[in-house]
């Protein structure tokens, strides 16, 4: 038997001239092929607001209706979120399956999915979606369940759970909201051991599909990590859901922690924001944030104002940010390149990784200050913690001790002033 191809139309509203509908089009068709959904064409319409009955004007859907059966398509996925009733009326009007963008992203969070905690945010956000469209899934079913023979697992969050009750799925919602509660509980806990051990954190953030994994992956490199360390990366939207925390131990016995975070899409559901919001959150704590952006898109200045939106609705604000512009090379760009708080690099290759570790370096460990010691022979304990949580820059030996000039956190310092040679 062959097997089965979800083939799409996709549909766009384009609102009052929109700057960036062309690219959210583009963007929905790379969701699609995420889920390995073959796009057969795509219909849009300018208006100047969406018709709150069925999305498109009604006019609109004879001419979308005669496109899907032209095309042998067996799904039309629209750009926007719909209402309950949009989805009813257009399921009704077109005889066909009909999800949007919302449902898309969705699936694509579920497959993706892979820690217990990643998976219940997602459920979560799912059944939040689901649960105001039950009456007009219900009627669609037999059309939901026959018409896709196995592309969308979106029957994880659709056809299983529509056979419970609203309440069932409300008792569902309440309690994945307290297991997330008490995860978030545990990740606090995490988090205030991490601030404990004043290591300073710098967290990843950007666009889906920029290259955070990759250079996550080539700054451990850099510092010869052991491969079973090195995070998930391939060349598509989404590839990794789970925050990873590295610990980077560089030659001078400094050391910082990196953490990377779910990537952004325009339009990134509500619910998923929300589901997603304690994850998101890791990057509150940091001492650096990377910006990474694709230099090669066109629309990368969207994607950061995106990135940076999204960062300020979960509470992410005046946090130092270096901007690293990835693909570089992609972009015809001269690269390494640094300028101010900025850096143009290709992670790929590994060029500009050794600028960006020093850039990094200048911000994290601008509180660390080079004194000289003087230590009693008898201390030897501090000459051994100098000589793992230090750098020693010179040792030298006179009668009154050890002699040592190192750099130093400044509180450490402040530790051992007793023992400074001014």
């Amino acid at each position: 038997m062959e097997p089965f191809i979800e083939k799409a139309v996709l549909v766009g509203v384009n609102l009052r001239n929109d700057l960036h509908f062309d690219y959210s089009i583009e963007e929905l068709e790379n969701l699609a092929e995420a889920l390995d959904v073959e796009v057969v064409g795509v219909v849009t319409q300018n208006l100047e607001r969406i018709n709150p009955s069925h999305y498109v004007g009604t006019g609109k859907i004879e001419e979308i209706k005669h496109f899907y059966e032209a095309a042998d398509a067996n799904l039309i996925i629209f750009d926007d979120e719909l209402s309950p009733s949009q989805i009813r009326n257009l399921e009704r009007d077109l005889e066909c399956k009909v999800i949007d963008r919302t449902m898309l992203i969705l699936d694509i969070f579920a497959r993706r999915a892979k820690s217990k905690e990643a998976q219940m945010q997602v459920e979560l956000a799912q059944l939040q979606y689901m649960l105001p469209r039950l009456v007009g899934l219900r009627d669609s079913l037999s059309r939901q369940g026959g018409g896709t023979g196995g592309g969308f697992k979106n029957r994880g969050a659709g056809e299983t759970k529509l056979e419970l009750d609203r309440r069932k799925i409300e008792d569902q919602i309440a309690k994945l909201h307290k297991e997330l509660e008490s995860v978030k509980e545990q990740r606090e806990t995490q988090r205030k051991q991490r601030r404990k051990s004043e290591i300073p954190i710098v967290s990843i953030v950007g666009y889906t599909n920029a290259g955070k994994s990759t250079i996550m992956n080539q700054l451990l490199n850099k510092i010869d990590q052991e491969d079973h360390k090195q995070v998930f990366e391939k060349d598509m939207l989404f590839a990794t859901l789970e925050t990873s925390v590295r610990q980077i131990s560089l030659p001078d016995n400094k050391s910082f922690l990196l953490t990377d975070t779910v990537g952004f899409v325009s339009k990134l559901p509500h619910h998923l924001v929300k589901a997603f919001r304690s994850t998101l959150e890791e990057a509150r704590d940091a001492d650096l944030l990377l910006h990474v952006v694709d230099a090669s898109n066109d629309e990368n200045q969207y994607m950061m104002e995106i990135t940076n939106n999204t960062l300020q609705a979960v509470g992410v604000e005046d946090i130092p940010t270096l901007y690293v512009f990835n693909k570089s090379d992609l972009a015809n760009l001269a690269y390494p390149y640094v300028n101010n708080e900025q850096i143009w690099i290709s992670a790929k290759e590994g060029k500009g990784i050794d600028e960006l570790l020093e850039l990094i370096r200048k911000h994290i460990f601008s509180n660390y200050v080079t004194c000289t010691l003087c230590i009693p022979f008898e201390r030897g304990d501090i000459v051994s913690y100098m000589n793992e949580h230090a750098h020693i820059m010179e040792t030298s030996y006179d009668e009154r001790g050890t002699i040592i000039e190192v750099e130093l956190h400044e509180a450490i310092a402040e530790k051992y002033k007793e023992f400074w040679l001014n």
